[in-house]
């Protein structure tokens, strides 16, 4: 169990106090994980304005595990987990109960009406969220973990030849994913995807029976999980040769990433760190090849807050956790994308997504 759940416990009553609630009901489990360790599939929370009534409710399955998890909570045992500490609340006197209304849906909140009528519930969107963006210090060391296991896997593959002419995406693939597990992964962060020739120009292609040619494009899109915190790495090969318009699309790309990098200072808009990548491939001719936005925060989802694209909103904080990803695509043709998962610091941001970014021939 993290020291640092009670804390960000706080640090939440100060925005439920802001959002004029006297309790908060979180039901989206990774936002439970994030305030008090547990990992159960079935939960809900309730963050009272006074730690002493902030209850944690689960189900039977549970019963161990959430003593274990979170011992510094009382726990409350019954399937219906949000019913429960509604009933909890009004019981406890709060008038006025927050909700993760983007989570609950219709029926629940209507459920809870009838349970308790005099009970106010408030839409709150997003406050644990909101929290979540910035990471603390043990949470950026199992972002550094998640990035090392994947460095390492991607390392043994090329190392055992698993890169190679003849191979199939869909060997690659699961070839990678087992290796990020033999080194350290929990699991893996999404689908691995590897897109070998034409297929690299389609942005999130799933593995194929595609066989691996000479002169490929090979673009390979994974991350690994560990302690629940994710990882987040492209990198785009050749295979055995390349040629020149390879060599000018990759180095384009290269410079676009380096641009959205160097972007990555707390305050500046989120929109502009996009921009300043974008406009290295539209000054090349190119932007409209650029389909999506230049990357988004990581943590414990593989997509958080804050999204980095042209409708991006808000600014960087020192401590988010995201991924800068430019990529340009000619269908039917071939596409390159680099990424790295980086922290956003107050002098330079600190890079987690170690391999080489230089064009590697294998």
């Amino acid at each position: 169990m993290s020291s640092n759940h009670g804390a960000r416990r706080q640090s939440l009553r100060g925005r439920m106090a802001a959002s004029g609630v006297e309790a908060l009901l979180v039901t989206d489990l990774i936002n439970i994980r994030y305030l008090t360790g547990f990992t159960g599939s079935n939960a809900a929370l309730l963050v009272h304005a006074d730690e002493a009534h902030t209850v944690v409710c689960t189900d039977g399955r549970y019963l161990t595990q959430v003593a274990k998890q979170v011992p510094d909570l009382r726990a409350e045992i019954a399937r219906s987990s949000g019913r429960r500490l509604i009933e909890l609340a009004h019981e406890t006197g709060v008038g006025r109960i927050g909700y993760e209304s983007h989570v609950v849906t219709v029926d629940e909140h209507r459920a809870w009406l009838e349970l308790s009528p005099a009970l106010e519930l408030v839409r709150t969107p997003g406050l644990v969220e909101k929290l979540r963006q910035v990471k603390d210090d043990g949470e950026v060391e199992l972002l550094r973990s998640a990035c090392a296991a994947a460095d390492s896997a991607l390392a043994e593959l090329i190392a055992r030849g698993g890169l190679s002419v003849g191979r199939t995406e869909r060997q690659v693939a699961r070839q990678l994913e087992f290796l990020m597990f033999e080194h350290g992964a929990e699991g893996i962060a999404f689908e691995t995807i590897v897109a070998a020739g034409p297929n690299s120009a389609v942005p999130h292609h799933r593995p194929t029976e595609a066989v691996l040619a000479s002169g490929d494009f090979v673009k390979i899109d994974f991350g690994a999980i560990v302690g629940g915190y994710h990882s987040d790495m492209t990198r785009t090969f050749a295979l055995r040769s390349v040629a020149g318009w390879q060599l000018d699309l990759y180095d384009l790309v290269a410079r676009a990433q380096a641009a959205g990098r160097e972007a990555l200072v707390p305050g500046t808009p989120v929109a502009d760190v996009d921009a300043a990548s974008r406009k290295v491939i539209e000054d090349a001719g190119y932007g409209e090849l650029f389909l999506h936005g230049l990357g988004h925060g990581v943590g414990l989802q593989i997509h958080e807050a804050p999204g980095i694209g042209k409708a991006g909103t808000g600014t960087l904080l020192s401590g988010e956790a995201v991924t800068v990803e430019p990529g340009v695509y000619f269908s039917g043709r071939g596409g390159v994308r680099i990424e790295d998962t980086l922290v956003v610091r107050d002098d330079r941001p600190e890079l987690l997504t170690l391999t080489t970014k230089d064009l590697t021939v294998v």
